[in-house]
């Protein structure tokens, strides 16, 4: 059976329709509308003599056919991807966007000023940063990179690793004027947390061979590391911050610093992106520009 060229489009459009999830979702992503993207696969269906997709008013489901089919379709969308990625790659001068994710306050703290320069460096490259607490579908919502600070666990996509973040535990001097200073590990139960429902409960922190986990409690949480900082600084209880956050206010006298003999766990940062994305020149250059310049960063805040 030969291929048209039409069914070629129809064959991208239906990848698309399977990984955004729906057709409306598909039209926006690809730039079309709904009703050209029923008609691909409407047509796509009628040459192949068989159904893709079971649809219904809130989902669709790939059939058998349609799950084999996608396959096919999605590696012709991805050699596409590739062969502009390589031509992109024989310009001197990098150009193109990259939509790219990031933790809303990791991201005016340490990228903001990043991205700032890089562009400066290279301005035929457009940026659309978006910053989200929430994480992103990276291929569903059509972002080439996520600033994210976990290990990756998701086979589709690729990782690397920009630079460690140090963390201090704080309080403010109005809380531990009331409630006193805590200086080992036991203390640490007495203590009202705010707590960052973005992170883990429990405190691990070690000094020497030995190792401690402190379960948090306290009555103020939220998931914005931004908001988090502030209510320790409005001396609602103790909070592990990162050092980038904390260090203005400790020079500030706003927050003090609480067993400095104690070894906190540090916050590995990653960036994470589609694994047809790691030949591209322009993301190489954003990928090697943060790592750069978030772990120069890093060690100016450990003078």
């Amino acid at each position: 059976m030969s291929v048209s060229f039409e069914q070629l489009k129809s064959m991208v459009v239906f990848a698309q329709v399977v990984e955004q999830g729906s057709f409306s979702a598909a039209a926006k992503h690809i730039g079309i509308t709904r009703a050209v993207v029923s008609y691909h696969i409407k047509k796509l269906e009628q040459q192949l003599g068989l159904s893709l997709l079971n649809r219904s008013t809130r989902s669709l489901h790939l059939t058998e056919a349609g799950e084999q089919y996608y396959q096919r379709c999605h590696n012709i969308a991805e050699q596409a991807k590739a062969a502009n990625l390589q031509i992109e790659n024989l310009k001197q001068e990098p150009e193109g966007s990259i939509k790219i994710s990031c933790p809303v306050n990791a991201g005016l703290q340490t990228i903001v000023p990043v991205i700032n320069e890089f562009r400066r460096l290279y301005p035929k490259v457009n940026i659309e940063l978006v910053l989200s607490d929430e994480v992103v579908n990276i291929i569903q919502d059509g972002f080439d990179l996520a600033i994210r600070g976990a290990e990756l666990n998701d086979s589709g996509l690729q990782a690397a690793k920009l630079t460690t973040l140090s963390t201090c535990l704080c309080a403010a001097p109005e809380y531990l004027n009331k409630h006193g200073r805590p200086t080992k590990p036991a203390d640490l139960d007495a203590h009202q947390w705010v707590i960052y429902t973005a992170g883990s409960s429990t405190l691990q922190l070690s000094k020497g061979s030995r190792s401690y986990s402190i379960k948090t409690k306290g009555g103020m949480s939220t998931n914005n590391a931004a908001v988090r900082t502030a209510f320790v600084e409005g001396g609602h209880g103790l909070g592990r911050v990162p050092l980038y956050d904390a260090l203005p206010k400790i020079q500030a006298g706003k927050l003090e610093v609480l067993m400095v003999d104690y070894q906190l766990q540090d916050i590995d940062v990653y960036c994470v992106f589609p694994k047809g994305s790691a030949s591209s020149k322009k993301l190489r250059l954003l990928i090697d520009y943060l790592k750069q310049s978030l772990v120069k960063q890093e060690s100016l805040r450990a003078r």
